[in-house]
C-alpha cells in the first residue's frame, strides 16, 4: 500500500520552546520496578505485537477471534454501542463481553502475546450507555453548582457503575473551556471560567482514579482521560473547527484543565479533532510531543478521537503515519479500517517512515498505564469485585447524589413577585414537551450518541420533571396534572412549563446564532397564552447552553435554567416547591457558569468580553457569569427588549470555494454508473464519469476545473461532517453565487442542488443559464435561495450547500462558490 506521506521518513522540525508551558509536578511518579518490567516486555515483543497495542477498534467492528489473532492493546464502545448490539444488555452481559475479550487478549496461541487488553467507554455524565445507569447533570449543570467536592463524589459513583460492567477506562473528564455558546458541545464544558474548569478537572480525576498512595486505580476505580487536547472550546462555535488563539491564550484559557487534571494523575489524554492555527491537533508534533510530553512531562498515553487521524492532510482512516510521528500513541479506529491501518503501520515502520524508537515510546506508555492500573495482576473482568453487580447500576444512593447535583445545578434567573417557592397544596398544571420527557432532560450522550430514539421506558427508575412535581404536590394534598399543550378543563393556580432544546451531540448542535426556537416560536406562544389567561407561569428551561430567550423571560413570572439535569428530574421539583408547612425545602444555590446573552448575535462569552480589546458597545451580558438568585432575593426583572437587532450593514456570507476549498468543506465526487454495492472503493472515491483538476496560480491559489464525460449521471458536491445552521440566509434576501467559466456546451440538463439533513436534497435546473455562458469568459450565476426553501430545504441543518449534477457532457472552471445576502435580483428565480 502507498505511504501516507510523500517522503520515505517524516522528521518533525523541533520548534524552540515558547516559555508558555510549565513543567508539571505529578502526584504519581515513575516506579523503577514498573519501568524495568516495561523494558523487559518491549524487548520480547514483535513489531506486530507492538502495533497491535497501538490500535483501538470498536466492539461493532471486531470479533473475539480478531482479538485473539491481533491482541489489541485496547478497544472501545462508542456512544449508542452495546454488547452484541443489544441496547438492553444487562451488567452481566457487558461483563460477559469484557471477559471474552480479555481472555482472547491473553491467549497467546495465535499472536504470541499475553498482554491484557483494556476497554474504554464514554461515561461523560454517568455510565450513559447502560440501561438503568444513574445519569448526572451534564457538565454545564455541574459547573453551576461550583462544588468540586460534589464533582469528585459523582466521579467516584460513575467509576463504580462502570466497573460493574467490567470496563477499565473512561473517556472523561472533558476539560474544554467553551468561549462561544454556539458550539454544539458547550454543555460538555463546566464553565467559560478556566478557574472553575481547573478545580473540577482535579476533582473528577481523583474521583475516577483515586489518590496516589491511597486508593489509586484500585477496585472501583477507572483510568481517566482528560480531553480534548487542546483548544476545542475556542473554535468560534464550529465543532472540529480552527482555534486561532495566541499561544499564551491557548494556555491561559484552554490548558488549565490539563494543568490540574494531569498533575492529579490522569493517565491518558485524548487528542482533539480541532486545529490550532490551521494545523490539526492529531498531527501537531509541537503540541502533542514538544509541549505535552516533553515540556509538561506527561508520561501517559495520548489516544486519538474517532478516526481523527484520518482528517490529517495526506492521511486516510486506514493509512496515517503522520499521527504517530506527531505523538499519537493509540489510534482510535472504530471502523473496519483498523485492519489496513495495522498493516500499513507495520510496513511504515519496516520502511523507516516511522521509527522503531517512536513505536517503542508509544508502547512503553501504553504498558505503563496498564501496569499502574494493575491490569497484569488483577483477576479477569468476571472475577473482579464489582463485576456484574446489577444493584450498583442506578443504586438509590447514587440517585440521591444525582438529585443533589440537580438541585445545586439550578439557576434562578427571574422570580418576580417572589412566586417561588410554590405552595404545593395547589392545582398545578405542568406543560411543555419537556415535562414528562426523560430523554429530553438528559440530552446527548444518553443511551445513544445524539440522545435521540429513546423513551421514558428506556430509563428505568428515573424520574421525569413532571413525575417529581406530582410527588411533591401529592405530599401536600395538592393536585398536579400533565398537559403538554397547556390546555385545561379546570383553571390551575399555577403553570410550570418545561421546554427547551432537543437532544444533540457534537457538531449536530452547532448554531449560527443564539436565538431560541428561531423561526418557530411555539414554546413562546404557549407561555404567552397562559400569561394572557392570568395564570402565573414558572418556566423550567432545558438547554445545553445559555440562549437568547428575552421574549420567553418576559412571558414568565419565574424562570429557571435547569440545563440538562439527567435521570433525576425530581431534583427540580424539590427546589421549586415549599414543604407542607410552606417552608422552602431547598434554596437556589446555582450560579451561572456561563454569561447569558443579551442578543442572539452575542456569541463570545463573558470571559472574553472582560478583555477591553474585545468589548463591543452593547455587548454586555444580560446576566453575567456567576449570576443566580436565591429565595432571599427580591430582585424584579424588568421587561426585556425582544427585538432582534442586526449590526449596521450586517451581511451574511458563507464561502465554500474561493480560489481554493474553504475549511471545513470537503469536495466529493460521485457517479451512479453502478450500484454502491458493485463499486470498488477506488470507484467510489474516484468515479469515472466526473473528474476535477486544480488550475494553480502563482500565489498558490487555484481554480477548480470540472469535467463530466456523459457516461452516466455524476455529481460534484461540497460537504461537511456535521450539518450547518444557515438560517441567517433565510432571514435576508440571499443567493447561492457561483463564478464560472463554461467551455463545453452541456449535452443534458444541469441541476444545482442543496441538501439538508432533515429534508434531503432539493434541485433547481440551471441548464438555460449554463448554455448562455458557454465561451463567455468568467461569469457569475446567482440562484435565489428561496428556490431551495420552497422545495423543502431546512436551512437550520444544511449538509451540502452546493451540489452540481448532469447526465451529459459538461466542462467548466469554478473560482468561487458562496452563499451571500444581497438585494440584487438573482439570475435564477423560482415561482
Amino acid at each position: 500500500m502507498n505511504s501516507s506521506c510523500t517522503s520515505s521518513k517524516v522528521i518533525e522540525k523541533e520548534v524552540e520552546s515558547s516559555g508558555v508551558w510549565p513543567s508539571l509536578v505529578f502526584e504519581i511518579q515513575r516506579n523503577s520496578a514498573i519501568e524495568l518490567q516495561i523494558t523487559e516486555l518491549i524487548a520480547e515483543m514483535t513489531l506486530a505485537q507492538k502495533i497491535a497495542q497501538m490500535i483501538q477498534p470498536e466492539i461493532g467492528a471486531i470479533t473475539v477471534e480478531d482479538m485473539r489473532e491481533y491482541g489489541f492493546g485496547s478497544y472501545l464502545n462508542g456512544g449508542g454501542s452495546f454488547p452484541y448490539g443489544n441496547k438492553y444488555a444487562t451488567a452481566s452481559d457487558w461483563v460477559a463481553l469484557a471477559e471474552t475479550m480479555y481472555q482472547a487478549s491473553i491467549d497467546d496461541s495465535v499472536d504470541g502475546s499475553t498482554i491484557p487488553t483494556m476497554w474504554g467507554t464514554d461515561a461523560v455524565h454517568g455510565h450513559n450507555n447502560v440501561i438503568g445507569a444513574t445519569l448526572f447533570p451534564h457538565n454545564i449543570g455541574l459547573g453551576a453548582s461550583n462544588n468540586p467536592e460534589l464533582i469528585e463524589h459523582i466521579a467516584t459513583i460513575t467509576a463504580r457503575e462502570v466497573k460493574a460492567t467490567g470496563i477499565d477506562w473512561v473517556f472523561a473528564p472533558t476539560v474544554a473551556v467553551a468561549t462561544d455558546a454556539r458550539w454544539g458541545r458547550t454543555y460538555e464544558s463546566y464553565s467559560e471560567d478556566p478557574a472553575i474548569v481547573k478545580a473540577y478537572a482535579a476533582a473528577i480525576v481523583h474521583g475516577l482514579q483515586g489518590y496516589v498512595n491511597k486508593n489509586f486505580l484500585t477496585e472501583g476505580r477507572v483510568i481517566a482521560t482528560t480531553k480534548h487536547f487542546i483548544g476545542d472550546g475556542g473554535t468560534s462555535g464550529i465543532d472540529q473547527g480552527n482555534n486561532v488563539d495566541f499561544e499564551q491564550q491557548l494556555f491561559d484559557i484552554h490548558a488549565q484543565g490539563y494543568v490540574a487534571g494531569l498533575a492529579a494523575g490522569a493517565q491518558t489524554v485524548m487528542a482533539s479533532f480541532n486545529s490550532w492555527q490551521g494545523e490539526k491537533i492529531h498531527g501537531s508534533h509541537y503540541l502533542l510531543t514538544q509541549v505535552l510530553k516533553r515540556q509538561m512531562g506527561f508520561d501517559g498515553v495520548v489516544v486519538g478521537d474517532w478516526n481523527g487521524h484520518g482528517q490529517l492532510l495526506g492521511c486516510s482512516n486506514d493509512n496515517c503515519s503522520k499521527a504517530v510521528n506527531a505523538g499519537l500513541d493509540i489510534y482510535m479506529v472504530p471502523t473496519k479500517d483498523w485492519k489496513p491501518l495495522f498493516n500499513n503501520l507495520v510496513m511504515q515502520v519496516e520502511s523507516g517512515e516511522i521509527s522503531i524508537e517512536r513505536v517503542n515510546d508509544a508502547v512503553s506508555r501504553i504498558l505503563r498505564v496498564k501496569l499502574r492500573a494493575g491490569l497484569f495482576e488483577k483477576p479477569a473482568p468476571a472475577m473482579r469485585k464489582y463485576a456484574g453487580n446489577r444493584e450498583l447500576i442506578g443504586a438509590e444512593t447514587h440517585r440521591n447524589l444525582a438529585r443533589q447535583a440537580v438541585r445545586e445545578s439550578l439557576v434562578l434567573l427571574k422570580n418576580n413577585g417572589n412566586l417561588l417557592p410554590l405552595a404545593a397544596n395547589k392545582i398545578v398544571m405542568v406543560a411543555g414537551d419537556g415535562a414528562d420527557n426523560i430523554a429530553k432532560q438528559s440530552g446527548g450522550w444518553s443511551l445513544s450518541w445524539q440522545g435521540t430514539g429513546n423513551s421514558n421506558a428506556d430509563f428505568p427508575q428515573a424520574t421525569s420533571i413532571f413525575s417529581g412535581i406530582k410527588t411533591q404536590v401529592a405530599k401536600a394534598g395538592g393536585k398536579a396534572f400533565l398537559s403538554e399543550s397547556g390546555r385545561y378543563a379546570i383553571k390551575p393556580d399555577v403553570a410550570i412549563v418545561v421546554f427547551g432544546e432537543e437532544p444533540y451531540a457534537e457538531g449536530y448542535g452547532d448554531l449560527d446564532n443564539l436565538e431560541y426556537q428561531r423561526g418557530n416560536k411555539r414554546d413562546l406562544a404557549l407561555l404567552q397564552r397562559l400569561k394572557a389567561a392570568g395564570i402565573p407561569v414558572v418556566s423550567v428551561f432545558i438547554s445545553g447552553r445559555p440562549l437568547w430567550v428575552n421574549a420567553e423571560l418576559n412571558a414568565s413570572d419565574a424562570f429557571v435554567a435547569a440545563w440538562l439535569p439527567g435521570s433525576e428530574g425530581e431534583g427540580v421539583a424539590q427546589v421549586l416547591f415549599a414543604d407542607a408547612a410552606g417552608r422552602s425545602q431547598y434554596d437556589f444555590t446555582g450560579k451561572l457558569p456561563f454569561s447569558w446573552p443579551n442578543s442572539p448575535l452575542q456569541s463570545k462569552l463573558n470571559y472574553r468580553l472582560n478583555d477591553p480589546k474585545t468589548i463591543v458597545k452593547g455587548d454586555s451580558a444580560l446576566f453575567p457569569l456567576g449570576f443566580g438568585l436565591s429565595y432571599a432575593d427580591s430582585q424584579e426583572l424588568a421587561e426585556l427588549d425582544e427585538f432582534v437587532k442586526l449590526k449596521d450593514g450586517y451581511k451574511s456570507r458563507l464561502a465554500v470555494f474561493d480560489l481554493g476549498i474553504i475549511k471545513p468543506w470537503k469536495l466529493e465526487l460521485s457517479s451512479k454508473s453502478k450500484s454502491s454495492s458493485d463499486k470498488t472503493q477506488d470507484e467510489i472515491r474516484k468515479p469515472k464519469a466526473v473528474k476535477t483538476k486544480k488550475i494553480r496560480f502563482e500565489d498558490g491559489q487555484y481554480a477548480l476545473s470540472i469535467s463530466f464525460n456523459g457516461s452516466s449521471k455524476a455529481e460534484v458536491s461540497f460537504k461537511e461532517l456535521f450539518p450547518r445552521d444557515l438560517r441567517a440566509f433565510d432571514e435576508q434576501p440571499s443567493v447561492l453565487s457561483i463564478s464560472i467559466n463554461v467551455d463545453v456546451i452541456p449535452s443534458d440538463n444541469v441541476e444545482l442542488s442543496v441538501r439538508s439533513d432533515s429534508a434531503g436534497k432539493a434541485s433547481v435546473d440551471i441548464t438555460k443559464q449554463i448554455l448562455n455562458l458557454v465561451n463567455q469568459g468568467e461569469q457569475i450565476v446567482t440562484v435565489d435561495l428561496n428556490c431551495f426553501k420552497k422545495l423543502g430545504v431546512d436551512f437550520s441543518d444544511v449538509t451540502s450547500p452546493f451540489m452540481l449534477s448532469t447526465k451529459g457532457e459538461l466542462s467548466m472552471m469554478i473560482t468561487q462558490i458562496q452563499w451571500v445576502s444581497q438585494e440584487t435580483v438573482a439570475t435564477v428565480q423560482c415561482e
